[in-house]
């Protein structure tokens, strides 16, 4: 018989600086998810921390955010969020040059137009790529509105009725997988004041979906469960 060979455990993955944070930051327990929002990024940037090698660019955030909650006590994800900002650069091409983020850009024009969306994967992670254009709409005092998408059923109104907003069928798409989108606010009917979703926000620890999911549920508008899978926010000037 060939001899008994014992099999050795595989060694563990070697975790670079941003990982190592990140497992900390866990162990203190924050989430994923958590830490995505500190660095006001999507959780699927975090897992690639360990399985992409990424995340070198966050380092001196994270690292700041870690000493925030062992010697100050911070632990507030909001405020984490405000000492991460002022420590996050951007990576450089190999021209030397700063990189281009790879997400929609957030920009608000002169003339207060500004324009974020979510998709399915940013949904998840509480649509945080859209916090930093609402709290800046809300420090121009600009105004809002926001388009949703959910399935058809969570509604508690039919398409088009007046009892939820706009009111009027040309504002609703319906879509072939059963979901539907519906407008809330506009420039003809004044919006909403970006302050008051700003805050929204702010108490729901950063995470937009959450805010406007709360919204139309306490305006009976859509059922508790019902489940948001894209967002649009808008932004104008009032005159």
């Amino acid at each position: 018989m060939p001899p008994h060979r014992s099999r050795r455990p595989a060694p563990a993955p070697h975790l670079n600086e941003a990982a190592r944070l990140a497992d900390q930051l866990q162990a203190a327990g924050y989430t994923k998810r958590d830490i995505a929002r500190i660095i006001n990024r999507d959780a699927s940037l975090v897992s690639q921390f360990y399985t992409k090698n990424k995340g070198a660019a966050f380092v001196p955030a994270l690292t700041q955010v870690l000493t925030a909650i062992q010697t100050a006590g911070i632990t507030d994800t909001t405020e984490l969020a405000t000492i991460a900002a002022g420590h996050i650069t951007r990576r450089t091409t190999a021209a030397g040059t700063k990189a281009r983020v790879r997400t929609k850009a957030l920009l608000i024009t002169p003339t207060g137009t500004g324009t974020g969306r979510a998709g399915a994967q940013a949904i998840a992670s509480g649509s945080v790529r859209l916090r930093p254009l609402i709290a800046e709409a809300a420090r121009q005092g600009l105004r809002l509105a926001f388009t949703v998408r959910l399935a058809r059923t969570g509604f508690l109104h039919a398409s088009g009725s007046r009892t939820d907003s706009p009111g009027i069928r040309r504002d609703v798409i319906q879509r072939a997988d059963h979901t539907e989108e519906r407008s809330y606010g506009s420039a003809a009917t004044g919006g909403f004041d970006a302050a008051d979703f700003a805050r929204r926000v702010d108490q729901r620890g950063g995470d937009v979906t959450a805010a406007i999911h709360q919204w139309l549920v306490d305006t009976s508008r859509i059922h508790p469960g019902a489940h948001i899978t894209h967002l649009e926010i808008r932004t104008w000037r009032p005159r």
